[in-house]
């Protein structure tokens, strides 16, 4: 193990130990997220030390938690006991192994198992003038001195924390062939249609590649095509208290082509879609990043389909427009334009080498909040109408 992130406490009763801050989401399963706690009893005065995993979303800035309003809710939390133990001894992880060497007697280990359903780490890239953190999914590992796990009424001292943010991320799985779609389209003052076909060489692109799309154009009119746009569309689905999907060109390229009457075409084109090129759009959702580190735009979301999932939920389409004109007195008025559109999915490959840490936990006493807060924030639907001032906090809206 070549890192060890570490983070102690104010007073330095506690500190939180982990091996990576990077927990890779296999689609049936997520790797486990497993480290160690070292804990000093001297400094702990008769009360306990608990850690805990959760997912929040977050959706305004630090600056507008006022009268009483949080822009943070948690989707999922879990909490442990880990001093005094609970539960006698616990099967250790390889990782955990490794710290403990490092710790000594002192570390106390943990460990959580993620459900499926959760989503990914991302956020909404904030505009230039915007402060604060970022809205997005977040996942934080919390240590924690308390007399309690989650009593509300119970006050703890800042000093008593020490906490670490890790991400939850996808991979890229095998590549298949790319998807195809086609449309004929028929015009005003025209009997015979246009078609357009459009492909993908493969079905998964990672980010910074080059996306070549094939199209193919057979018109039976006697309108002229002057120009094809082909642009890659990111779709950002939040699911919080309601399902809202935001919708951003990151990419859009205009290609000057010449189709005549009663003719047929076939061309490939290359388009990049890249965060460099939308770092003034707001709202854009990108990957969840590690303090001020370089990032992407957001990996399309995989899930297994039958589950719901809060947050936000990523997707990518191409579409392929290709704009007609006519000539004759009217000229441009009787021209339009045909679409087609092709799903796409952008993600990172998987590194070489890449570990799974998917072995199943024995603690089963320990049990997640992920159905009470899905009904917490179903319950809380209505009363988002009088927090209006949450919508005027979203980066994308």
């Amino acid at each position: 193990m070549s890192k060890v992130f570490k983070k102690t406490s104010g007073n330095g009763t506690i500190a939180l130990y982990l091996g990576r801050r990077d927990y890779v989401d296999h689609v049936d399963a997520v790797d486990i997220v497993d480290g160690i706690v070292k804990v000093d009893p001297s400094g702990l005065n008769g009360r306990k030390v608990f850690v805990y995993l959760a997912c929040a979303f977050r959706y305004g800035s630090d600056d507008l938690d006022v009268i009483g309003l949080s822009f943070r809710r948690d989707i999922w939390i879990k909490h442990i006991q880990i001093y005094p133990a609970t539960n006698g001894s616990v099967t250790k992880t390889p990782m955990q192994e490794s710290l403990l060497k490092k710790v000594g007697e002192q570390g106390c280990p943990f460990s959580f198992q993620m459900p499926t359903n959760l989503p990914c780490s991302v956020s909404l890239q904030p505009g230039p003038n915007d402060r604060g953190k970022a809205c997005g999914v977040d996942f934080e590992v919390k240590a924690f001195i308390a007399n309690e796990p989650h009593n509300p009424d119970e006050a703890i001292n800042k000093k008593d924390t020490c906490r670490l943010i890790i991400r939850k991320i996808q991979f890229a799985p095998a590549n298949k062939a790319g998807p195809k779609a086609e449309i004929s389209k028929q015009f005003m003052m025209s009997d015979k249609p246009i078609s357009v076909e459009a492909s993908l060489e493969k079905e998964i692109y990672y980010h910074g590649d080059p996306i070549k799309v094939i199209v193919k154009v057979n018109n039976e009119t006697a309108k002229i095509i002057k120009k094809i746009k082909i642009s890659v569309v990111q779709l950002a689905n939040v699911v919080l208290y309601s399902s809202d999907t935001y919708t951003r060109d990151v990419c859009v390229e205009e290609f000057d082509e010449t189709v005549g009457a009663n003719s047929t075409f076939e061309k490939s084109f290359q388009v990049t879609p890249l965060l460099a090129s939308n770092k003034d759009k707001r709202g854009i959702a990108i990957d969840g990043r590690l303090k001020d580190e370089d990032t992407n735009l957001a990996s399309t979301t995989l899930s297994q389909g039958d589950k719901e999932m809060l947050g936000i939920i990523v997707s990518y389409k191409v579409k392929v427009n290709v704009s007609t004109s006519s000539g004759g007195l009217l000229g441009g008025l009787t021209g339009s334009d045909a679409a087609v559109e092709l799903p796409l999915t952008l993600m990172c490959p998987k590194p070489a080498g890449q570990m799974s840490y998917l072995t199943p936990l024995s603690d089963e006493k320990s049990t997640t909040r992920l159905a009470k807060n899905t009904k917490e924030l179903n319950t809380k639907k209505e009363h988002t109408q009088s927090q209006t001032l949450i919508c005027s906090s979203f980066p994308c809206v």
